[in-house]
């Protein structure tokens, strides 16, 4: 598969959307995929109206020019007070998983966070995404941090 990797544009907005449904998996069981997935479709489409204070980006893998994947990256304060990336949605169609898309698009986004001069690049994942947790612990992520939450009666 020749993959390219390109910041996205406005035609590969309906493949991108598409792709926000693959960010479901592994969700709580106490929690609403598809509200997942919508929340994640809103995030991505301001991407489509960029302000001029868009600081962050969305990158895509094309392949034979279909969109196989993408990645979104800005930057957000840690609460002990460095700016940082943050990877927001990363997704591989899933007939190019396992074919390099998801660390190309990985490293899409780290080259980027170094040209903003940051020194971190985070993410986050499901719990129960466990194939997204050998993946980035595969490319040389660290958990950080573990969240707990009760569903209350």
């Amino acid at each position: 598969m020749n993959v390219q990797i390109r910041p996205v544009r406005e035609e590969d907005r309906d493949a991108v959307m598409e792709l926000a449904s693959q960010l479901t998996e592994g969700v709580a069981e106490w929690r609403d995929p598809g509200a997942v997935a919508e929340a994640a479709r809103q995030w991505l489409a301001g991407f489509f109206a960029p302000s001029p204070e868009q600081r962050g980006a969305v990158f895509v893998a094309t392949a034979d020019g279909e969109v196989v994947g993408m990645v979104s990256v800005n930057t957000h304060r840690h609460f002990t007070g460095p700016v940082e990336a943050y990877i927001g949605e990363l997704a591989v169609a899933p007939h190019a998983v396992r074919m390099g898309v998801g660390r190309r698009l990985l490293s899409t986004a780290e080259d980027w966070a170094r040209r903003q001069g940051l020194r971190h690049l985070t993410l986050e994942t499901a719990a129960g995404n466990t194939t997204a947790r050998r993946f980035y612990a595969a490319v040389g992520y660290r958990e950080e941090a573990i969240r707990f939450t009760r569903v209350l009666d």
